[in-house]
């Protein structure tokens, strides 16, 4: 098969090639050197990275040097599927190493932990163990008996995390997003420090530090000059969505060799709440010199009324690529722009289109409603209900973030580091009778007891008695099944073993146990897939399932459903027909997010995702009464504006539709019917 993989044109490239319109082609086949390719919204944007992929392939690159960084491990599966289906790959070579950003950085940690002065087994924490951690160290600090307000663990997590990867000063980070804590801001780093002490004592990293330890790697004078030489090229989807740190990591990667692709939209760059920032794609030719930028404007989703709109929306941008939006299909209504008298009639407004689309033969799965927060569908979900509509909301309890998986993954990192405080602080809670103050007691004995340098498991004759009588048995459970597991071959065995241990802890625990232990064997069985439970245990960290059977509720079957979902998780989905609610300041831009010129862009491209979502149908719904007690059974009202970001520019490439207060819809431009009331009468 080689032989159809040697530079030129193999004979059947032509085919996937035609495929693509000039512009794609063109950036399919550039022929080397730093390339930024501007794909905006249905664009055919994954399309041109894998026939680009699939071109180098065909030109005779190998596929191991090509390195395909995404932010997700569905999106690097599916490009490296479709690149495959494009061109085969040569016989005897490996496949693109193509991954997330964190789990390329694990890969390559892992690879050098020896000269990161890191242990070979170190585990990963996921974002609710580093909570977890810090929540730890502010009890060990004083700052949980204080009698003024101090940061939670969560609060604490987010300003660590925004810190490390903006590569800004903590009091930078502080003073632009959490004013109210400036006033700890020594106490907040000596606590970070202490946080970064206590995760190497623990022989622990976390997602943070992966991305720092890769960069270091990169920046290495030894190191970084032979990682840089294992790849020819590297490329990079949704730029636009890269943090400072990552966008050193790729400056790194590439200090000598130009072969650099970056793809991405500035217009769809909503994640500043995670450091991203469009700053990075808008200097990406600065930082890769002579640079060719190409753009992808011929949209394949849309309509050209919707896209209308939507370019009116992106040309309000105080700092972006210049773009323009096109498409081949001319046909279809204008977007509507809905004013209602409050969030309720905007509810009966929305439900009534929905119908109607159905019963004209659009499925309710092919409409969607969008929202910025979401809190601005409580209205709508109960009218749904009422009309027995049925609906899917994106949302709700992530896997890990569920009490009883975590105490499972507890147990697989004890038995990958039978030192591991934070997971045997965890544990021994399970039990009864157990509180901070006694697992601190047994912890202690367990990890710096005298029996604890050589093994802390043989120092748990010692570590029960500081346990009550009750809990005792269920302890000893545990520890047999960890030492059992040591000696058991295979992860399946060694998860599902830990499985049985944990199950009578989760039983008496917590209320719902019987549902909780469905999940525990879903995950032993995922186990059994895995060569190592270590492993493993860094793999659910590095791409956390998104859902869990806990709180989900009983299953309904059900012909159809409407589809609810904030903004930022309908990023890369669309619909046929998609509605947008509670459209007026305050809420889009959201109060809180309009203090800066770029949180208030921000929330312009946030609007700006949501429009290019809608094929066919695009609705904009603008309540204008807004009730100061919103959960409260009193009439305080008062009336707001729409969103700064419908301009009139905007107004005038939709039909704006007014509800009429008694009866029907009024259309901007149509005089209503005049009705004389004169009191004339009572003056008789």
């Amino acid at each position: 098969m080689f032989e159809t993989l040697v530079p030129g044109r193999p004979p059947d490239a032509a085919a996937w090639l035609d495929d693509l319109n000039p512009e794609q082609l063109a950036a399919a086949t550039h022929p080397g050197g730093p390339l930024l390719i501007l794909a905006g919204a249905g664009t055919g944007k994954t399309t041109t990275l894998c026939a680009r992929v699939a071109w180098l392939v065909s030109q005779g690159t190998a596929p191991e040097r090509i390195m395909l960084l995404t932010f997700t491990r569905r999106a690097a599966r599916e490009m490296l599927q479709r690149t495959r289906a494009l061109v085969a790959m040569p016989a005897g070579h490996r496949g693109v190493l193509g991954g997330t950003f964190h789990s390329l950085a694990h890969r390559f940690v892992r690879m050098h932990a020896s000269a990161l002065g890191l242990a070979a087994g170190f585990a990963v924490l996921d974002a609710g163990d580093g909570a977890d951690l810090l929540d730890l160290i502010r009890e060990e600090h004083g700052h949980a008996q204080r009698d003024r307000r101090f940061p939670k663990k969560s609060t604490l997590q987010d300003i660590y995390s925004r810190t490390v990867n903006a590569q800004r000063t903590l009091s930078e980070v502080v003073a632009e997003c959490f004013p109210w804590c400036e006033e700890h801001v020594e106490s907040m780093a000596a606590m970070f420090k202490a946080y970064t002490a206590r995760k190497r004592s623990l022989g622990v990293v976390d997602l943070d530090d992966l991305l720092l330890y890769w960069r270091a790697l990169a920046a290495d004078e030894v190191i970084g000059p032979a990682t840089e030489d294992g790849f020819d090229h590297v490329m990079i989807d949704e730029y636009q969505d890269v943090n400072g740190l990552q966008a050193d990591i790729v400056s790194g990667l590439r200090r000598r060799s130009d072969n650099v692709t970056a793809v991405g939209d500035d217009l769809q760059a909503i994640y500043g709440w995670r450091s991203a920032s469009p700053q990075h794609i808008l200097e990406f030719p600065d930082r890769f010199p002579g640079t060719t930028v190409l753009k992808l404007e011929r949209n394949y989703r849309s309509t050209q009324p919707i896209l209308d709109t939507a370019n009116a929306v992106a040309v309000q941008a105080t700092r972006s690529y210049e773009k323009r939006l096109r498409s081949d299909r001319e046909d279809g209504p204008p977007p509507a722009l809905v004013f209602c008298r409050d969030e309720s009639e905007q509810a009966d407004e929305v439900c009534a289109r929905v119908l109607e689309a159905r019963e004209q033969g659009m499925e309710l799965r092919q409409q969607a409603v969008l929202m910025r927060a979401s809190h601005d569908s409580d209205l709508l979900e109960l009218e749904l209900t009422r009309r027995h509509i049925p609906f899917v909301k994106y949302g709700g309890l992530r896997y890990l973030e569920a009490a009883h998986v975590k105490d499972l993954i507890a147990l697989f990192r004890l038995l990958d580091n039978p030192a591991n405080e934070l997971s045997w602080f965890r544990v021994l809670q399970l039990l009864e009778g157990v509180g901070p103050v006694t697992a601190r007691r047994t912890l202690d004995a367990l990890v710096a007891g005298p029996a604890a340098a050589a093994d802390p498991l043989g120092a748990w004759p010692q570590a029960r008695d500081h346990l009550p009588a009750a809990a005792r048995p269920g302890a000893d459970s545990v520890v047999e099944a960890l030492r059992a597991a040591r000696s058991a071959t295979g992860a399946g065995v060694q998860a599902e073993g830990l499985r049985d241990a944990l199950a009578p802890l989760v039983s008496s625990r917590y209320p719902d146990g019987a549902v909780r232990l469905i999940d525990l064997e879903q995950l032993a069985a995922a186990a059994r897939e895995a060569s190592d439970l270590g492993h493993f245990t860094a793999e659910l960290a590095l791409d956390p399932p998104q859902s869990s059977a806990d709180l989900a509720g009983p299953p309904h079957l059900d012909e159809d459903y409407l589809v609810l979902s904030t903004i930022h998780s309908a990023k890369g989905l669309e619909w046929a027909a998609v509605h947008v609610l509670a459209l007026y300041d305050g809420n889009f831009p959201a109060c809180m997010s309009a203090g800066t010129s770029e949180s208030i862009d921000e929330e312009r491209r946030l609007l700006y995702v949501a429009m290019t979502r809608a094929r066919r149908r695009l609705y904009l719904h603008v309540p204008v009464r807004y009730y100061h007690r919103p959960k409260g059974n009193d009439d305080a009202h008062g009336y707001g504006k729409p969103s700064r970001f419908l301009t009139e520019e905007v107004q005038r490439t939709c039909e704006v539709v007014r509800r009429a207060e008694v009866g029907g819809y009024e259309a901007t431009g149509r005089l209503p019917r005049k009705i004389t009331v004169s009191p004339d009468s009572l003056f008789r």
